[in-house]
């Protein structure tokens, strides 16, 4: 046989093989969990990757290619680049906006970057990394996304940018914060990591920042294992953070390639002698967080099923807003920002001052039962422990982020969970409660 007989032989084997071992089994309450996220993987995703480990090209390829482009048309941007984790979106994101390239408007230290207190760390994390200083403001009940006003409120003389993400993919109100941010001559970076799909006023979320990103851990809306990709308009910072995530070169030449400028040996830049290779002229203190093509095709094989995922996740959390009503005397069930359409990542649940019980007794409960829970991250990230001693302002209170800390938790909505699983958790946390359905 020929390599291409022996491949599509390959190829044949994986997708019976994955065909197998991903069928699903009829449920079992209290023997099988109910996950509060997880992957959802068909035969295609395993073709896609065995496909691309045949390769053999163990970097960022063909398959990269693809996927970029296919986010970019996703969100409705110009310009997506992938990255090894939803993590390091955020920072390339933010360091970014540190460029020299961005001659008078990048941010310096010492300069301010509005967030939200309650939300995941990595949201927050690269303001510190990059020496600036956060302003955290509160959130809001029962959407658990600051307000433009919270926001607006919080600006300062030194304050610069604003960061936020879609709180758990209920998409805060980017178009005002947009409009705020141009007004007073700000960055917006959109942390779309738990909202790939989300919509608001018709647009994909992630299309009214400056710069916006996503995660695809396994947890997320769709997933490359590891991964990321952080995307942009804006032609300079698409530039800034493909320096950033390709060890700060200045080169801008794809993996493999030499000379794309057609000048490699004509440039000279800083201090170095003129004729200096481009390829090792370095214009950022940048990192290498590029994506491997395995991980790529993995994210191109689940981008086929984006709006498959994103409908199944939206009818678990109105199947559950249905279930759930009738505890809305202990629980504040979530609700969606004005004008959006979430891609929900979880059914977010805060207990009421008059519940019967406390939330760690709920969760513990809920845990015996085989029912997974999270919390809303870090809850008020002022309280954790690696906060201490680093300098931040606080705008306003945080009474609600810190309600968020102490009584709220999520159950799941992702597309692998069933009806019965979803009702099982519904009556489990309705049983707890002394609640009858």
């Amino acid at each position: 046989m020929t390599t291409d007989e022996q491949r599509k032989v390959i190829l044949d084997l994986v997708r019976d093989y994955a065909t197998q071992k991903e069928q699903r089994t009829p449920f079992v309450p209290g023997r099988d969990a109910v996950p509060p996220a997880g992957r959802v993987l068909d035969a295609e995703a395993y073709v896609a990757m065995v496909d691309a480990a045949l390769d053999g090209w163990l970097t960022t390829g063909r398959f990269n290619d693809e996927f970029e482009r296919l986010i970019a048309a996703r969100i409705g941007v110009e310009r997506a680049l992938t990255t090894n984790s939803g993590s390091s979106a955020n920072l390339l994101a933010l360091s970014a906006l540190t460029s020299p390239l961005l001659c008078d408007r990048a941010l310096k230290p010492g300069d301010e970057v509005i967030t939200a207190a309650a939300g995941f760390p990595t949201t927050i994390n690269p303001i510190l990394q990059n020496g600036l200083v956060p302003v955290f403001v509160d959130s809001s009940l029962p959407g658990y996304n600051p307000t433009v006003e919270a926001v607006e409120a919080a600006i300062g003389p030194h304050t610069r940018a604003i960061m936020l993400a879609h709180a758990l993919g209920n998409p805060f109100d980017a178009a005002a914060l947009r409009e705020l941010a141009d007004r007073r001559g700000l960055w917006l970076i959109e942390d779309c990591c738990d909202a790939f799909g989300s919509l608001l006023h018709g647009r994909s979320v992630g299309s009214f920042g400056h710069v916006g990103t996503l995660s695809f851990y396994p947890a997320h809306h769709i997933t490359t294992g590891e991964g990321g990709a952080v995307f942009t308009d804006d032609p300079l910072l698409a530039r800034a953070i493909e320096s950033f995530r390709d060890w700060g070169r200045d080169c801008y030449c794809a993996p493999g390639r030499d000379n794309t400028c057609g000048k490699r040996f004509d440039w000279q830049l800083g201090n170095l002698p003129c004729g200096y290779d481009h390829k090792y002229i370095y214009a950022h203190a940048g990192y290498n967080l590029k994506m491997t093509d395995m991980q790529a095709a993995l994210g191109v094989a689940q981008m086929a099923r984006l709006d498959e995922f994103v409908a199944a996740r939206r009818a678990n959390f109105a199947h559950l807003t249905e279930r759930m009503r009738a505890c809305e005397e202990f629980l504040i069930l979530p609700a969606a920002t004005p004008g959006s359409i979430p891609s929900w990542f979880g059914f977010l649940l805060t207990l009421r001052e008059t519940a019967p019980c406390s939330r760690v007794d709920l969760l513990r409960y809920l845990d015996q039962h085989r029912i997974g829970t999270r919390l809303l991250f870090a809850g008020n990230v002022t309280r954790q422990p690696y906060m201490k001693g680093r300098p931040y302002r606080v705008a306003g209170d945080l009474a609600i982020a810190n309600v968020i800390t102490e009584r709220s938790f999520w159950i799941g909505v992702y597309p692998g969970l069933s009806v019965e699983m979803l009702d099982y958790a519904a009556d489990r946390i309705g049983e707890f409660l002394g609640v009858g359905f």
